[in-house]
């Protein structure tokens, strides 16, 4: 399934393979008939209701992003199908973006654009990211990119995942997740990177935010649904911590009257984090490499245990 931008690279397969493009209006024909399908609109939930219940559908699925909660569903999962992710595409750029916002918020760069704006000499000092603590929520390919760069430029990086391990090369210690309340108010910079599973969802909260110090601030750049949009909203009007930044919503686009685009102290950016010059192109190359290996019945990349959500790291 494609959107208006069909990916490059596909030429090389004529002969080989037949690529029809759909609309999501079309897509629950055309699920009957194809052996493989590609999800290259990655924000779009059309799959899990047009896949059939019971009949032919394809055998593999591959999502053009890393997070792959918008295609799975019941029928999807018990059917047999190999679904494949982007994973790998991301991991520098998203890791960029986040240390990009942890420095503009320890050194105060949204006042200052502020300021400027309104023409007026706002002197005050800021704060230093070096020796400061993060936690890294997720230690995937992504998280483990995040607390890589982030240990750069001077904090002190513990990550959160799904196997706890006392000695990590990027993180020094990964806790389990069920650790993570406790970990909450030892953390200047709460990082999420997780994927959205039946875990993962809700997980920052009213009870979450309570536990972070009240100078810390949180960065979601993982799904929407990881925080619960109500309790950060009453929690950076009141003040309870300093700051987050926000670059994946409940609802895409953000909703003109939603309050995060007003309440105070946070950084909205449209679901871009990951997305630097030639990122299209990086994820057909994925597909065709996948594609390749698909036709030659060899093993693919990047394949998604259906029962956790996601690519294990072991």
């Amino acid at each position: 399934m494609y959107a208006d931008d069909r990916p490059s690279g596909l030429a090389a397969f004529d002969g080989r393979a037949r690529f029809v493009l759909v609309t999501e209006d079309e897509l629950p024909a055309a699920l009957k008939d194809a052996d493989a399908l590609l999800v290259w609109d990655f924000r779009s939930r059309a799959v899990p209701a047009a896949w059939p219940v019971d009949g032919p559908h394809p055998r593999w699925v591959h999502v053009a992003a890393a997070g792959v909660d918008t295609v799975l569903c019941p029928a999807l999962r018990e059917g047999g199908v190999t679904v494949t992710n982007s994973r790998g595409v991301f991991d520098t750029p998203i890791a960029e973006y986040v240390t990009g916002l942890v420095l503009a918020m320890a050194k105060g760069m949204p006042d200052t654009l502020a300021a400027q704006r309104e023409r007026r000499w706002a002197y005050r000092e800021t704060e230093s990211v070096a020796g400061r603590s993060a936690l890294v929520v997720g230690t995937g390919p992504i998280g483990r990119a995040i607390a890589r760069m982030l240990t750069a430029v001077g904090l002190r990086v513990t990550g959160v995942g799904r196997t706890e391990r006392a000695s990590d090369a990027d993180f020094g210690t990964v806790h389990g997740f069920p650790a993570l309340p406790g970990l909450l108010g030892d953390a200047d910079y709460v990082v999420l990177a997780a994927p959205l599973t039946e875990q993962t969802t809700g997980m920052i909260d009213a009870a979450a935010l309570a536990a972070m110090r009240p100078g810390a601030r949180l960065v979601n750049i993982g799904r929407g649904p990881l925080v619960v949009t109500a309790d950060l909203v009453a929690a950076l009007t009141a003040g309870r911590i300093a700051g987050a930044a926000l670059d994946v919503f409940d609802t895409e686009p953000l909703p003109p009257d939603s309050p995060l685009w007003t309440v105070p102290g946070l950084v909205v950016s449209p679901h871009m984090s990951g997305d630097t010059l030639g990122w299209r192109d990086d994820l057909a190359a994925l597909f065709a490499d996948n594609l390749d290996r698909w036709l030659a019945d060899q093993p693919l990349r990047n394949v998604v245990d259906l029962r956790l959500g996601y690519v294990p790291t072991g």
